[in-house]
């Protein structure tokens, strides 16, 4: 540490053994450098023993809304009905939609905009083969229904409490 002498420098490397600590063994970093701030043990208790949560899946689909064959645009009430004929049946426990836009490049170095919807779907874990299976079938449907050449899958291991 550049700049310390003394009593801080070793606090300072202490804080930051700490944090290195805490990211080993996954604990969050705010916990480690807060230090009497951390989840007591009572506080885990009441979240269910877990204090960062259930292992969950948190899937993100970005449709567009332009039809790469001309036709006409994708409305949000031809949206709002796809979401209720395809996504609800399959995730019936919920699920979030935000209006977005989109703006790449093509492959002809064009750079493409358009107005799209960004689908979140949060399901556990263990949940994960069965939800594959479904959520491939969203994107098929929709692919086929309005001509698209895909809909972008993202997806990321986290942790939830409810």
């Amino acid at each position: 540490m550049k700049g310390l002498t003394g009593p801080k420098q070793h606090t300072a490397l202490t804080a930051s053994a700490a944090a290195l600590a805490a990211l080993a063994v996954g604990m969050p970093v705010a916990y480690a450098t807060l230090g009497n701030d951390a989840p007591s043990a009572s506080q885990s208790a009441k979240s269910g023993g877990a204090a960062l949560g259930t292992p969950y899946i948190e899937t993100r689909l970005l449709f567009g809304t332009e039809r790469p064959d001309g036709g006409l645009n994708v409305t949000d009430r031809q949206f709002m009905s796809f979401i209720e004929e395809e996504v609800t049946p399959r995730f019936p426990n919920g699920l979030t939609v935000q209006d977005g836009r989109r703006q790449w490049r093509d492959s002809h170095g064009a750079i493409e905009r358009e107005r799209s919807y960004e689908l979140t779907l949060l399901y556990p874990a263990s949940e994960a083969r069965v939800r594959d299976v479904q959520i491939e079938r969203i994107r098929n449907a929709y692919e086929k229904a309005y001509a698209q050449d895909s809909v972008a899958r993202i997806e990321e291991r986290t942790t939830a409490d409810f």
